[in-house]
């Protein structure tokens, strides 16, 4: 076989004339879609590994904020506990204060009614003595008559009481 220089050459420029019209109306074009794309992939990639950082992020924010309402609540609990507690024993205490005033008034009024029911019998006593003082004089009796009516009047004073 046995090549042709002029055909050689004629391809030659051919190919160089056909290379030139397609890297300018076929390469550039194709070059430059092929570009974008890959910008738009790496935009893509960029665009995702943000999402998941922000997703990332996200969660962990979630879940201090979980954990955050968690101490809240229990924070609650055991205020709410305390606070009944205290409730409790203010309760305790001020039904033990109105159970010493009643006592109190209960003594009050029992020794009130005693000092009257003594009064009392004091004036009886004090009736009585002046009514066997005035049958002693009246009827200068002796002393067996006069033991009889220190009986009859301890036994009026029994029965009055």
């Amino acid at each position: 076989m046995t090549i042709t220089w002029s055909n050689f050459f004629i391809q030659l420029i051919s190919f160089a004339i056909l290379f030139w019209l397609l890297s300018r109306f076929a390469f550039k074009p194709l070059f430059s879609v092929m570009e974008k794309r890959r910008q738009l992939v790496q935009e893509q990639m960029d665009s995702a590994q943000n999402n998941r950082t922000d997703a990332e992020r996200l969660i962990e924010e979630q879940k201090q904020a979980l954990q955050q309402a968690r101490k809240e609540a229990h924070d609650i609990i055991e205020q709410a506990r305390t606070t009944g507690s205290k409730q409790a024993d203010e309760i305790v205490q001020s039904a033990r204060n109105e159970s010493n005033r009643i006592k109190e008034d209960a003594v009050r009024d029992i020794e009130t009614e005693k000092n009257k029911a003594v009064a009392a019998l004091k004036a009886q006593v004090s009736g009585l003595s002046v009514l066997i003082a005035s049958k002693i004089i009246e009827k200068q009796v002796d002393e067996q008559s006069q033991k009889q009516l220190v009986d009859q009047y301890l036994q009026d004073v029994g029965n009055k009481s």
